[in-house]
């Protein structure tokens, strides 16, 4: 597999506080990749780091197989980004934003309105940015980070301080880039929901440390789920089914079997039947992204 992005043991320290842990990131090639952690948990750190915007203390960081170190002008050329707010200028146009930072870059006017219209304001290009809703106004960074065509864009919390319709429009935008542009994109988040519903690679930090890195369905393999069986006769109907294999477990009047396929779960019922054992409800409950999250942060909350 092919990474765009690579980091080896990269530290930040501020005194004596570390705020990147030797932090081992892989971006594969045309992956949303989604950095997920509480506020505070080192994720502003690293990118600013990857943007070339801050030194590490130590390790090193690769993009598009090149030390950026070495070569930080001619990999930056590539790399588009929103960090933190965008900024604009308000008593301009949407287009003339844009036009001042096509000046800068130095690209054809054309891909000015393809921008507009992959961020879904071309009917916004002549309005005034003071009026833009703050929906609307991230667009228009994101389209400013799209002007020079970027390979890899990195996004640091998009989505913050945005409505829900505004959510939705953020999230369909990102999800469209990698399969219509070939785009490579890292998207960072403290809402797990998000990070849910956009990306195909995670990596979770806390405090600092990469604690998880893979991808989205191997996160929610972790949603380990349970079946409760409400029984009549409960270390009874447990003792059956252990002599069958089934891993259960017994507390008060339930038996429950963990993690157990559609057949399990039919097969218990069966059993208890068989046994004479009165089955008065099966329920299922299977633990949520966010309660694995927790435990794999030890409990720091996503704000």
């Amino acid at each position: 597999m092919e990474y765009i992005v690579e980091t080896h043991n990269l530290t930040k320290k501020f005194g004596r506080e570390t705020a990147v842990d030797a932090l081992n990131m892989r971006i594969p090639r045309g992956h949303i990749y989604g950095f997920l952690g509480p506020n505070g948990a080192g994720k502003t750190t690293t990118i600013r780091m990857l943007l070339g915007l801050m030194k590490p203390t130590s390790g090193s960081v690769r993009i598009f197989q090149q030390d950026l170190k070495k070569h930080r002008i001619q990999i930056l050329r590539r790399v588009g980004s929103l960090v933190e707010n965008p900024s604009y200028y308000p008593h301009l146009t949407a287009y003339e934003n844009l036009e001042a930072s096509r000046k800068i870059i130095g690209c054809s006017k054309s891909r000015i309105h393809d921008v507009l219209k992959i961020v879904r304001l071309t009917e916004a290009a002549n309005k005034k940015v003071k009026g833009f809703s703050l929906g609307m106004k991230q667009r228009l960074g994101i389209a400013n980070a799209l002007l020079h065509e970027p390979e890899l864009l990195v996004l640091d919390e998009p989505t913050n301080g945005l409505d829900p319709s505004g959510i939705i429009e953020m999230r369909n935008l990102i999800r469209s880039l990698p399969e219509q542009y070939g785009m490579t994109v890292l998207i960072s988040s403290h809402l797990l929901s998000e990070i849910d519903q956009i990306a195909t690679t995670v990596g979770v930090v806390s405090r600092g440390r990469l604690i998880f890195q893979d991808t989205i369905e191997a996160m929610r393999r972790h949603a380990q789920h349970k079946v409760t069986l409400r029984v009549g006769q409960a270390e009874r109907a447990w003792r059956a089914l252990m002599a069958t294999g089934m891993k259960a477990d017994l507390a008060r009047e339930q038996v429950t079997l963990i993690d157990p396929t559609d057949d399990a779960v039919a097969a218990a019922v069966r059993t208890l039947v068989q046994e004479g054992v009165p089955v008065y409800r099966v329920e299922e409950e299977k633990r949520s992204l966010e309660e694995i999250f927790l435990q794999m942060t030890g409990g720091e909350q996503l704000i």
